[in-house]
């Protein structure tokens, strides 16, 4: 069920507070927040765009979420990603070995890139996800960086590669499919879970309501 807001005019009666008043993002209408129940879902009153919904039990799926991707992600990393095998010999590589090939020389930037853009930022976004959320799961508010902790890891959202290097991969296994026998080793289905876990939670964390668990802090 959807709830339309109210939008929040100044003429003629006091200005509401700021604390409950809510934005558009694709109209910038302000609006009065209204407490939701469960199954409905806040829209703009003017563009219908979907602002909130109640989700009492995201903070424990989104900790939950980030550790899943955490355990992910050192499989992904050190575990064997592909077997190549061509004229009788077999090479396999992981994410890791493949980062330390360009550490050499001129190269040597594409390797911390590498390693910066797939493997550290998704890290740590995880570890800033769990610092934010994780009091809230023994029924304790957030500790008093929390909010700066969630929303770096907001804004590093778009420099977190791992599903840019995961499309990259299959483009170039459909390239050489025709030259050399390929099969994907634990540490592919464990990245390709690991884009999963992330999609899931970053969806998750794109709430309104998750700003208010977080507005206690300690």
């Amino acid at each position: 069920m959807d709830a339309g807001l109210t939008a929040a005019g100044t003429t003629g009666r006091i200005a509401p507070a700021l604390d409950g008043l809510i934005a558009c993002p694709e109209c910038d209408l302000l609006m009065s927040r209204q407490v939701l129940g469960a199954g409905q879902q806040a829209r703009c009153s003017r563009c219908h765009h979907p602002l909130y919904r109640p989700r009492p039990e995201a903070a424990v799926k989104i900790v939950a979420l980030a550790l899943t991707a955490g355990i992910l992600m050192v499989g992904a990393l050190f575990f064997p990603f592909l077997s190549i095998s061509a004229a009788g010999e077999t090479h396999e590589s992981s994410i890791f070995s493949t980062a330390l090939a360009y550490s050499e020389g001129y190269l040597a930037p594409l390797a911390v890139a590498v390693m910066l853009l797939i493997v550290l930022l998704p890290v740590f976004r995880v570890g800033a996800l769990i610092f934010a959320f994780g009091p809230l799961l023994a029924g304790r508010t957030p500790y008093r960086h929390a909010q700066i902790a969630f929303r770096l890891a907001r804004h590093l959202r778009p420099w977190a590669m791992a599903e840019v290097f995961m499309i990259g991969t299959i483009v170039s296994l459909v390239k050489i499919g025709g030259l050399a026998s390929v099969s994907f080793g634990p540490a592919f289905w464990a990245f390709a879970a690991l884009v999963l876990a992330v999609g899931v939670m970053d969806n998750l964390s794109n709430d309104w309501t998750i700003w208010d668990a977080l507005e206690t802090t300690r």
